[in-house]
């Protein structure tokens, strides 16, 4: 399930990209939309081999999210893909009238998510997008950690009825997960540990791991979940895990408000209320710098990871 001595990475929008690419060889009512980034969004190999399939709608991301929801209507299973923050803030109204209202089969994939955008700066570095999406009825959030997942992901979500938000990013991450171990709706456990349960998703899963290793160093056991599906959740999983633990991180390349831990938070309440932390963006944009630098200045490196297990630790 997991390979944590591979240093090999690749980033997960090539995941996506490689992913649409094998749906397109198998499955001709998949059709593919991009808001003039097909580089970026790595469908360049579906788009040379399915040029009738394909359709770039240039910078009119409003357009496309309708021209989507009139091909799902259609019965086509359309892919869109731009930036999160264009995914998701530019044409919020359009996904939630025409796609998320009426439940079409729409997938909206987006890259660039979160601080690891980098250079770009605040301006394309969404860390609302979960929140948004969520929030929608019927509206389907997975958020993959790694090449593997993403790929799987891309592929797992055509044959899902439904509206659906694929989150992916741009920087090289390491490789760690197996391609066969994706379901959706269903988390996936990484590490066991009786100490502490750290639920992460996205690139924050990789962070956690390596926070597990630097807490069994000073005799701490964390439990690591991979929350890659945030709607639906896995009540399950999570209700299951604190059980034994009764503590919790949650770790997320997002703001604080809206994201995993809220959901995970909202789902303890109700059952089981005890201590969480979150290693998140709290209420801050971001700006521009390396994805590593952004995510040590944000609070959401490995060490942050560490110190907030510690914490919920001492409030047992």
């Amino acid at each position: 399930m997991t390979n944590l001595t591979s240093m090999e990475k690749k980033d997960t929008r090539s995941g996506f990209g490689d992913g649409l690419y094998e749906l397109g060889l198998k499955n001709d009512k998949v059709v593919g939309l991009c808001a003039d980034l097909t580089g970026s969004l790595k469908m360049n190999k579906f788009q040379d081999e399915f040029p009738e399939r394909f359709f770039q709608m240039g910078i009119a991301e409003a357009n496309m999210i309708s021209m989507a929801a009139g091909l799902a209507t259609a019965g086509k299973i359309p892919f869109t893909g731009t930036f999160a923050n264009f995914s998701t803030g530019r044409v919020y109204d359009q996904i939630r009238q025409s796609v998320a209202y009426s439940n079409k089969n729409v997938k909206i994939c987006a890259s660039h998510a979160g601080l690891t955008l980098g250079e770009d700066g605040a301006t394309h570095q969404i860390l609302e997008d979960i929140g948004l999406m969520k929030m929608l009825p019927g509206m389907t959030v997975i958020n993959p950690c790694d090449y593997n997942q993403t790929k799987a992901a891309t592929i797992a979500i055509a044959d899902y009825e439904g509206p659906v938000y694929l989150r992916f990013g741009r920087p090289k991450w390491p490789i760690f997960t197996d391609p066969d171990s994706f379901e959706i709706g269903k988390a996936l456990h990484m590490k066991t540990g009786t100490d502490v349960t750290i639920f992460a998703t996205g690139h924050l899963v990789w962070n956690s791991l390596e926070a597990a290793k630097a807490l069994a160093e000073e005799g701490i056991s964390a439990e690591v979940i991979n929350i890659h599906t945030i709607k639906p959740l896995d009540n399950k999983a999570i209700l299951d895990a604190v059980a034994n633990t009764k503590c919790v991180v949650t770790a997320e390349e997002h703001q604080m408000n809206g994201g995993l831990g809220d959901s995970i938070c909202q789902l303890l309440a109700r059952h089981t209320p005890l201590p969480v932390e979150m290693v998140a963006v709290n209420d801050s944009f971001g700006e521009s710098g390396t994805p590593m630098e952004l995510l040590d200045k944000y609070g959401l490196g490995i060490k942050d990871v560490v110190a907030a297990a510690k914490r919920v630790i001492a409030r047992k």
